[in-house]
């Protein structure tokens, strides 16, 4: 069976999670933590870090956008869903936000806040305890995003057209991770609420929906679909 490294929380691993779901492809779920620089972990991508997809025939695929792509070459149409768009268009539209939350939004919200609370407390020479400054420039960055997504979702069905894409997954994966540490305001944004709703009653988000990190376990809601 196929094999994917990656870390539970890391949103780029969360991504092709629910890809692979989504298009209902089976894998192994091999968790890496990239900052304990594991020799056999270096031997398959040098550059250590994750997401790293090993194909059942030994091709292996380092790196979010080559995992996306291949995955998007390869099972282009599983389960009836072309996550990439159908037009030259609506591709274009969803590259564009995915650029936007794996970019923007990874640098003034998951930085400050994921990296800061949860990622600092496991690795070595991290440089000091979480950073008040940058979680408070994370929750106040946060609100901003979730606009967009509401200014969207009005004018649209999904983020980046009328069809689920990847673009929605890449929103959902960055927010799902921010969810988990309970710092995403969603009475403030309703309609922001009612899309990650939609997503997170996907069979595709159950995965994310039971991951439990010892010694940082999410809050209450994070797993309830009701909120």
């Amino acid at each position: 069976m196929r094999c994917l490294l990656h870390h539970p929380l890391q949103p780029q691993s969360r991504l092709i999670r629910l890809q692979l779901a989504e298009k209902r492809l089976d894998a192994d779920f091999v968790v890496e933590r990239p900052w304990d620089r594991r020799d056999q972990f270096l031997m398959v991508n040098p550059a250590g870090e994750v997401p790293v997809l090993i194909e059942e025939n030994g091709t292996t695929l380092c790196g979010f956008n080559p995992v996306v792509e291949y995955l998007e070459e390869a099972y282009p149409d599983t389960a009836g869903i072309p996550l990439m768009g159908r037009t030259l268009q609506e591709r274009a539209e969803v590259r564009r936000l995915i650029g936007w939350f794996d970019g923007k939004f990874e640098r003034e919200v998951t930085r400050n806040l994921l990296h800061e609370k949860i990622f600092k407390r496991f690795m070595p020479n991290a440089g000091g305890g979480p950073d008040s400054t940058a979680i408070r420039a994370g929750k106040a960055n946060i609100g901003t995003h979730l606009q967009y997504i509401a200014w969207l979702t009005e004018r649209r069905t999904w983020l980046a057209g009328t069809a689920l894409s990847l673009a929605d997954l890449m929103a959902a994966a960055q927010l799902s991770a921010i969810d988990y540490l309970g710092d995403v305001p969603w009475d403030e944004h309703e309609g922001a609420k009612d899309w990650y709703a939609r997503l997170k009653s996907r069979p595709s988000f159950r995965s994310l929906l039971a991951d439990n990190l010892p010694g940082a376990p999410p809050p209450p809601h994070y797993a309830d679909l009701d909120f």
